[in-house]
């Protein structure tokens, strides 16, 4: 059932951590994916954006000290 605002999960991206292959919906095991992301350019950027939200949290962090 899809609910307002939400996609159908064959329509979402995802990264394979093993391979770095990019698929749309869930291929593989849950713990070797990453995502959803809402395209694929988004998802063939997953490590990046994952390495920014880190950096982001690592600094609000050091703040919070």
């Amino acid at each position: 059932m899809l609910y307002a605002g939400h996609m159908a999960e064959d329509t979402q991206w995802y990264y394979q951590i093993s391979t770095g292959a990019v698929t749309q919906g869930k291929v593989g095991d849950v713990f070797d994916r990453m995502g959803p992301y809402p395209d694929e350019a988004s998802a063939r950027r997953a490590l990046e954006i994952a390495a920014a939200r880190n950096a982001a949290a690592d600094a609000q962090d050091s703040d919070d000290d």
